[in-house]
């Protein structure tokens, strides 16, 4: 494939920004996390506390009011913004001053959803991540597209890629694909699977970190939540996405000694977060 770059450490330490030795939150950046609806406040949880524990200075979460007790409960270091609404999102109202937003994970694809997306869309102009059912919402409505900030980015799985552009033949015009959409659309693509591809214009990149530990729910929702700590943290999207997929395989790799295939969950990604950042600074 031409213009592969292979994503090891070493390509990742000319993109990482150490935290400064004289940093404070307030400039450690503050991430908005937008999703969840009725028995899937679990999302926002895994991807607001994987945000936090990426650098980001401040997290804020805003949810559904279904999920306000089990957020602040599960989290007491993240903030909390709430839906009127009970089940899922209606509308997206905040008067925060944010540097990155993660939007989709768990927030499912009701119809008043939508609309909200839409609006919410229409008037950002904070660096996006957009995951799960924000995909989804962007497929049935690809007019939408056009609202995007530069370089958002995308981090679909196989079905919700295949949703939003179309099948393919074969993993070269797959690749063809999702650079026309990259450059129609100026955005960046992250392609899960094994290995990950994180797609921007005519430039790829190839993940070497990561295991099957991975395929496991949640896995996603953390990664947004660790892409998103980094935007807010002023790094370039596409330097957030190369370094959080090689962090976010490299927990994976970490944790294999210990808990090997079986038994990784997503919070165990999180929980190795520590771990595989200390290695950046090795």
């Amino acid at each position: 494939m031409d213009n592969l770059i292979k994503v090891d450490k070493s390509v990742v330490l000319q993109r990482f920004h150490p935290i400064g030795k004289f940093s404070h939150k307030g400039i450690q950046g503050h991430a908005l996390i937008i999703g969840g609806s009725y028995g899937k406040i679990g999302a926002p949880c895994l991807s607001a506390k994987a945000c936090l524990k990426s650098g980001t200075g401040l997290v804020t979460a805003y949810i559904p009011k279904c999920g306000y007790e089990i957020m602040q409960t599960a989290l007491p270091e993240v903030m909390v913004e709430t839906d009127d609404y009970p089940t899922h999102i209606r509308a997206i109202s905040t008067k925060l001053k944010i540097q990155a937003v993660g939007l989709g994970i768990g927030i499912g694809q009701h119809l008043e959803t939508q609309q909200a997306v839409f609006h919410f869309l229409k008037l950002n102009k904070a660096p996006l991540v957009i995951d799960a059912d924000g995909i989804n919402i962007l497929s049935e409505n690809k007019e939408w597209l056009e609202f995007l900030p530069s370089k958002t980015i995308l981090t679909p799985h196989v079905k919700e890629l295949e949703r939003l552009i179309g099948t393919w033949k074969n993993e070269a015009d797959k690749m063809e694909k999702v650079k026309a959409l990259s450059k129609e659309c100026d955005i960046v693509m992250v392609i899960k699977g094994a290995p990950t591809h994180i797609v921007y214009q005519d430039q790829v990149f190839q993940n070497t970190t990561g295991n099957q530990s991975l395929a496991t729910a949640g896995s996603g929702d953390v990664l947004t939540g660790m892409i998103t700590g980094l935007l807010a943290q002023a790094y370039d999207p596409v330097d957030a996405a190369v370094t959080g997929v090689y962090i976010h395989g490299l927990t994976a790799d970490i944790a294999l000694p210990e808990l090997g295939y079986h038994a990784f969950v997503a919070s165990d990604s999180i929980a190795h977060l520590g771990q595989a950042f200390r290695t950046l600074y090795e």
